[in-house]
């Protein structure tokens, strides 16, 4: 059983609006909390998205904070109620669009956006258990995916600012990234979703930025 996140074609709800001000440490103090509450709980997770491609890639601001949540098939319910409690909704039945969609779209008291994606399948399986703390702010470190991670994920994405992302993490990480590890992970992805052209497109930047 193979539904996820990384398969649907639905979108996945309005994103929060632009804050001005500190927005990278109020994202930063959000996920902060946001990994305390799934620590406690024992959870296995991981950050992605934006966050990740703070430190693996070049800094851009982003609004909301992208979490890979294990929660396997099934028992779904043992996560998104207890989250619900926690934190409020961007959208009407968030429950019913989480369990169709795999993520469930949250807010903070702040209106910081929280997009909780529910893991499953091997590849997110591996996406958590690859990844690792870093420090973003003085005494504050978060759990992220791997840079190859990031990779596969943004390019399986394949939407013209996650290119843009992959792009930033080639040409930061390019000397330590593990492509074996990506082809193998990105390619069997997308023999799923039917889409060849995507390693072909991430195999041309590579080498444009060889």
């Amino acid at each position: 059983m193979w539904s996820s996140r990384l398969f649907s074609s639905e979108p996945f709800g309005q994103r929060t609006p632009h804050r001005d001000g500190n927005a990278v440490e109020d994202l930063v103090q959000a996920a902060s909390s946001l990994q305390s509450f799934c620590v406690k709980r024992h959870w296995n997770f991981c950050f992605i998205g934006g966050l990740a491609l703070q430190y693996w890639g070049r800094p851009r601001l982003t609004q909301d904070v992208d979490l890979c949540l294990l929660t396997g098939f099934g028992n779904e319910d043992a996560y998104i109620n207890p989250l619900l409690t926690e934190y409020g909704a961007r959208i009407d039945n968030p429950r019913d669009f989480a369990l169709r969609n795999r993520v469930l779209l949250l807010k903070t008291s702040q209106g910081i956006g929280l997009d909780i994606s529910l893991g499953a399948i091997p590849f997110e399986e591996q996406v958590v258990s690859r990844s690792r703390a870093v420090e973003f702010l003085p005494g504050v470190s978060l759990r992220i995916c791997s840079a190859e991670d990031l990779v596969v994920l943004k390019a399986f994405a394949d939407r013209l600012q996650d290119w843009a992302d992959v792009e930033n993490v080639i040409k930061k990480q390019i000397n330590a990234l593990d492509w074996a590890y990506i082809d193998q992970q990105l390619g069997t992805l997308c023999q799923l979703k039917e889409a060849p052209e995507i390693p072909e497109k991430l195999s041309e930047l590579k080498h444009r930025l060889s």
